[in-house]
């Protein structure tokens, strides 16, 4: 009786270590974790719906080899500390397959260690610091690289607008900032123009006038602002009544329908860089933009994009693994090539970052966006020959966002 009982739990003990695993069951669990409330908010609401809307799709259509998707989504609050705490979860208790997140690079940078401890492959659908995907080779990224958005801002201002002298509005204590800000700095200087002067800033403040007086007597022919569109839009209305009249530059942090509610006409002749357009006529892209519409009542941002891409490219990535566990996983996930998303064709290099291509935003008058043009620097797919799509009104904010 002894020796049963022993073999039992040992048996008992096998299976549960093989459903942590994925080995088990008829559902196949990823832990989703995204900043729902805090301060970026709008960002981790829009990726979970995208993800949300994903997963209804192949669930809808049979699942992953017949095995239902079961999301494990957890609100971070937009802080670093409780985006690895809830990892932690997802990978000692709730047993998940992948792990899917964050928007924020220092939150992702927090949480990847965990995931990669754990033998758990993590995909992140927007941090774009590239030091996310240097925590090991079980973090993905299914988004262009700060390296490569830096470049692509800082080639616009000298060759498209003919910019010879800029400025620099930085939040220094954030990672995406800070990223962007290097490789802005480093690459204008580099095609012969002059950085006359950096300015820092933290994440919500709401007096700029300082910094942006110091930047007015020093007369740069652009400014750069690698930031979020909460201070964006502030920072471009008080430039404004300063009487500075010279582009904006951003990254795709200012991609948000509150940009321009909170900027307004401030931030007309302004652009920014992103990972799609809306109105882009590619029909893969207007239905999802249709089917996003119908479902959440608001047009899609490029958070809501890339987070679909980053999930149906998880998805994509199980069905053709192996078997549940992390390491088939993370190698059927490394396998992707060509993948062909709403914001591109993904494919992922030796360092796990997606090779793909960006768009240049241009915000013009009303409130509408364009795609000025669509850059190609080194480490991005080849430019698009597509002709520009037309501007199109930035929508109001929902109760879904």
């Amino acid at each position: 009786m002894k020796r049963i009982l022993v073999a039992l739990i040992v048996s008992l003990g096998l299976l549960s270590a093989c459903q942590n695993q994925g080995g088990g069951g008829d559902k196949v669990r990823i832990g989703v974790f995204m900043s729902t409330t805090g301060t970026t908010a709008n960002f981790g609401i829009s990726s979970v719906n995208g993800i949300k809307m994903a997963a209804d799709e192949i669930n809808s259509a049979g699942g992953i080899n017949g095995k239902q998707i079961d999301l494990l989504v957890q609100d971070d609050r937009s802080d670093a500390s409780e985006a690895a705490t809830i990892v932690t979860k997802f990978v000692n208790q709730d047993g998940v397959n992948a792990i899917i997140g964050e928007v924020a690079s220092s939150r992702s940078i927090a949480a990847a260690p965990i995931a990669q401890n754990a033998h758990i492959p993590m995909l992140t659908p927007s941090s774009t610091n590239p030091e996310v995907t240097k925590k090991g080779d079980y973090i993905f990224r299914s988004c262009f690289i700060d390296p490569v958005q830096g470049a692509a801002i800082a080639q616009f201002a000298a060759k498209s607008l003919g910019a010879k002298s800029a400025a620099i509005m930085v939040d220094r204590k954030n990672d995406y900032s800070t990223g962007l800000e290097k490789v802005i700095n480093e690459t204008f200087t580099k095609m012969g123009g002059k950085i006359v002067a950096v300015q820092s800033y933290q994440e919500g403040d709401q007096d700029f006038n300082a910094q942006l007086t110091s930047l007015k007597g020093l007369n740069p022919e652009v400014i750069f602002v690698p930031g979020y569109y909460n201070d964006v839009g502030l920072i471009a209305k008080q430039a404004r009544d300063k009487g500075i009249m010279v582009p904006l530059i951003g990254g795709d942090g200012w991609d948000s329908t509150q940009l321009y509610a909170i900027g307004g006409k401030a931030l007309n002749g302004s652009y920014f860089t992103n990972h799609y357009s809306p109105y882009d006529t590619e029909p893969k892209v207007q239905k999802f933009v249709n089917d996003y519409k119908a479902r959440y009542g608001s047009l899609p941002d490029a958070l809501a994009a890339t987070a679909y891409d980053a999930a149906h490219i998880m998805f994509d990535a199980i069905k053709r693994s192996k078997s549940l566990s992390g390491p088939d996983i993370r190698d059927a996930l490394a396998a992707t090539k060509d993948y062909p998303g709403v914001t591109g064709t993904v494919t992922f290099n030796e360092n796990r970052d997606a090779v793909k291509p960006i768009v240049m935003i241009e915000i013009k008058d009303g409130g509408q966006y364009a795609v000025r043009e669509r850059v190609n620097v080194e480490g991005a797919t080849a430019a698009n020959t597509a002709p520009a799509v037309p501007a199109a009104p930035v929508p109001a904010k929902t109760a879904n966002q």
